[in-house]
């Protein structure tokens, strides 16, 4: 892409010289303020593709230490001298018509062969030029080829102009040579007001229009996002930079906040495909938390681990319990700051009315361990057996596995129970189950039980 642009530029260059040159000739010849107008123009022309040039080698180099968006402005700083060469050129012009009309100076113009030739040759050489400028403008969002286009595409009009000129003084009308002058010069400052306009946009940071409409709707289309927030668009070169603040619910982990904002960018990219987007999380207290969720999000908050959080309203007032889990390696006093510290902290998310009240249970730690020897297995398994029989509805005790730690034995096992039993129901059979195990087994530090449906000839299958 950058290759192809240079590549226009360079061509863009070589016309640019061509044609100052042969209207500098026949205007020099004729005496033609319109063709000499013709050729100033094309020799501001020329050095406009020469800045355009080097702006677009220079916009193509990557963000460095100095310049972090990179070097797309270089472009318009380009535009914008090209402008100002624009409008310097249409006052000249003016000046000079304007004393020609008044019978102020000049003298005799000729309607010649060549003169009629180098402007049509012109007109021909601007039209599919000014075409190429402009495709390869769109397809690389380059100002600076876009400026060339647009020059390019005055130049064809007011050589047109000029040529009308000519028709004109060769019918014997002299004032026409000046007139068709006057034309080129309204001609160059439309498109030097156009050009500069765009330009000054740009590096003023103007947002291109209804982009940040674009940006907004792409990132609320995905999922987790609640809100959008905040959205800057800032155009640079051939590269569009986004930032956008997104709300989100605060309840979500850490590993789906980062997919949201990636998912974010990806949208916008989809919508807007030279764009980088930068996007920002903002965290937001939904109506939909409950009040165990809020809970979660204040212990996450303050890197504490809680769990068995019970929630009661009694009588209009609300209580809170939960398990803190904390290092069993600190003192009382410290566990109790910290539990202090979380219970003044929901009591300011939930309301001073709240009650609170924290379990203090050492924070559960990595352990070493090491399978017990098959015989010490068959024997739990045999265990947990009889302790189902006896409690009923739960059977197939399965999967058994004890590991002997430094602490005591973790046991682990499967069970069935019928599908159509609530999670409560099924809970408080596997609970009694493991509470059973290690009345039997003192040296059974914690039994993990995990229940799966029954399906069989005497239970029903449920959907």
């Amino acid at each position: 892409m950058q290759s192809t642009k240079e590549r226009v530029a360079l061509t863009s260059i070589l016309a640019s010289g061509g044609l100052t040159v042969a209207k500098g000739v026949v205007g020099a010849l004729t005496g033609s303020l319109a063709i000499l107008s013709e050729a100033a123009h094309s020799l501001i022309d020329l050095g406009a593709t020469l800045m355009t040039y080097f702006a677009v080698r220079v916009s193509g180099k990557p963000a460095d230490e100095e310049h972090h968006y990179g070097h797309g402005k270089m472009e318009s700083v380009a535009a914008l001298a090209e402008t100002a060469l624009l409008f310097l050129l249409s006052g000249v012009v003016m000046w000079e018509a304007a004393r020609r009309l008044l019978g102020e100076g000049g003298h005799a113009v000729e309607a010649t062969i060549a003169a009629f030739a180098v402007i049509i040759v012109s007109i021909v050489v601007d039209f599919f030029r000014a075409r190429l400028l402009n495709r390869v403008a769109k397809e690389t969002v380059s100002e600076a080829l876009e400026a060339d286009a647009l020059h390019f595409s005055s130049d064809m009009w007011s050589s047109l102009a000029v040529l009308v000129g000519l028709g004109g003084l060769a019918l014997g009308y002299q004032w026409a040579d000046s007139a068709a002058a006057l034309v080129v010069a309204l001609f160059v400052c439309i498109a030097g007001w156009r050009l500069g306009r765009r330009t000054i946009d740009t590096l003023t940071d103007t947002a291109p229009a209804g982009s940040a409409q674009t940006v907004s709707r792409a990132a609320s289309k995905v999922r987790g996002v609640v809100a959008v927030d905040r959205v800057r668009v800032r155009p640079s070169g051939d590269k569009v930079f986004v930032e956008v603040v997104a709300g989100v619910s605060r309840t979500l982990p850490l590993d789906r906040v980062e997919a949201v904002k990636t998912q974010v960018a990806e949208a916008i990219r989809a919508e807007m495909p030279r764009s980088e987007a930068v996007v920002t999380i903002a965290p937001r207290a939904l109506d939909t938390e409950t009040v165990q969720e809020r809970v979660m999000v204040i212990a996450r908050n303050r890197g504490v681990a809680v769990h068995h959080v019970t929630v009661h309203d009694i009588h209009g007032k609300r209580s809170v319990s939960l398990d803190l889990e904390l290092d069993r390696k600190l003192t009382l006093g410290a566990a109790h700051e910290v539990a202090d510290g979380l219970e003044a902290a929901l009591r300011d998310e939930l309301g001073t009315e709240v009650e609170v009240e924290t379990h203090i249970e050492p924070l559960q730690q990595d352990a070493l361990g090491r399978e017990a020897p098959p015989e010490r297995v068959k024997a739990v398994e045999m265990t947990l057996a009889e302790l189902a029989a006896e409690i009923g509805q739960i059977t197939e005790v399965h999967n058994v596995r004890v590991r002997e730690t430094d602490e005591g034995e973790i046991v682990n096992f499967h069970c069935r129970l019928d599908p159509a039993l609530t999670v409560q129901a099924v809970h408080d059979k596997v609970d009694e189950l493991e509470r059973g195990l290690r009345r039997r087994a003192p040296s059974i530090k914690r039994v993990i039980g995990h229940a799966e449906p029954l399906y069989g000839r005497n239970v029903r299958r449920t959907a």
